[in-house]
């Protein structure tokens, strides 16, 4: 797309005109010109003669140069007024974030109280499935992955690569890690990731759990405690319904209170300058994913640039043109 960059200076076109019609004709040095009522007898006698030219060719000749001179200054001014190609609007990228999916895979994660497209999953499914969506969400970030149980261990390191991510939550299931659940060592095996990211200042880590810390060897006051001297930020989601069901020997189902840590979790949070989320469905884990998106949406991401080349040269190199043109007339012409 062609446009001007300052349009306001093709008022500069009228320029001469204000000075051939508002301003006094200049005089000699001896005042006005003479007026020669036999003008017309001393051209037929020079035309006669064999020299000199008529008065109407000598009005065409001059009106020839004024209209030349008044081209060269239209180029000018359009050179003035800058023209300028101007390419497609292109997405700043946004401010990169080094984001950790820290995912619990103990096996109370096989509990089957979650549903998609009305079928019973698991919550390490459900857990799987949302997160997926969230990653590609993430543009312009780095994801890692971290999956914990009785142990923690580094899936992913922080990376652009989010299909590499993806590939190995898909593959993960419940149990690999153990059957405790060890909080504590997967926030400082986090931490300690993170700490090796050249980004340092925007890392953020996402825990996801349906227990509460029974294993390791970090406590979670030391993790917190951790977490605030490298400056990240955590939030954390529980996972599961309020209560798990397992079958009686008689026939019946017996309601087993959860055993989610929702104080400890909201502490992690709190402290961090995070928040606390709880997904009780799969439904309430896709809004928490929605908003972590929005809390952490990125600071260019509605900001555009296009890409501009300046052709001001152009009428320039014309009005140049035109004017040695000129120049060359007039020096012929004598």
């Amino acid at each position: 797309m062609n446009h001007f960059a300052n349009p306001e200076m093709f008022w500069l076109l009228i320029l001469p005109l204000v000075f051939r019609f508002v301003l006094p004709a200049a005089g000699g040095l001896h005042g006005d010109a003479l007026r020669i009522p036999f003008l017309r007898d001393i051209e037929q006698i020079s035309l006669k003669s064999g020299g000199g030219r008529r008065a109407s060719d000598t009005i065409h000749h001059w009106s020839f140069r004024l209209s030349w001179l008044y081209l060269i200054w239209a180029l000018l001014v359009a050179a003035l007024a800058r023209p300028q190609w101007v390419g497609e609007p292109i997405r700043l990228p946004g401010m990169s974030r080094d984001i950790l999916l820290v995912v619990d895979i103990s096996n109370s994660m096989m509990e089957n109280d979650f549903a998609i497209n009305q079928r019973r999953v698991t919550r390490l499914t459900a857990v799987k499935r949302t997160a997926e969506e969230f990653i590609k969400k993430r543009v312009d970030d780095r994801i890692g992955l971290v999956l914990f149980g009785s142990r923690a261990y580094v899936q992913a390191p922080i990376t652009y690569d989010k299909s590499s991510v993806m590939d190995i939550l898909r593959q993960t299931d419940a149990g690999m890690a153990g059957n405790s659940t060890s909080i504590g060592d997967a926030i400082g095996l986090s931490l300690k990731s993170l700490r090796q990211s050249e980004n340092k200042d925007k890392k953020v880590i996402i825990l996801l759990t349906d227990g509460e810390n029974n294993s390791g060897a970090l406590t979670l006051p030391q993790a917190i405690k951790l977490a605030k001297e490298e400056g990240v930020k955590i939030y954390t989601i529980g996972v599961g319904s309020e209560s798990s069901y397992v079958n009686s020997l008689f026939g019946f189902k017996i309601a087993l209170p959860s055993g989610l840590d929702e104080k400890s979790l909201n502490e992690i949070a709190k402290e961090t300058q995070g928040t606390y989320f709880r997904a009780k469905d799969t439904q309430g884990l896709q809004k928490i994913y929605d908003e972590i998106d929005k809390l952490e949406a990125n600071e260019n991401e509605d900001q555009f640039v296009r890409d501009v080349k300046e052709r001001f040269y152009v009428p320039l190199a014309l009005a140049l043109l035109l004017a040695g043109m000129l120049v060359f007339y007039v020096r012929r012409d004598k």
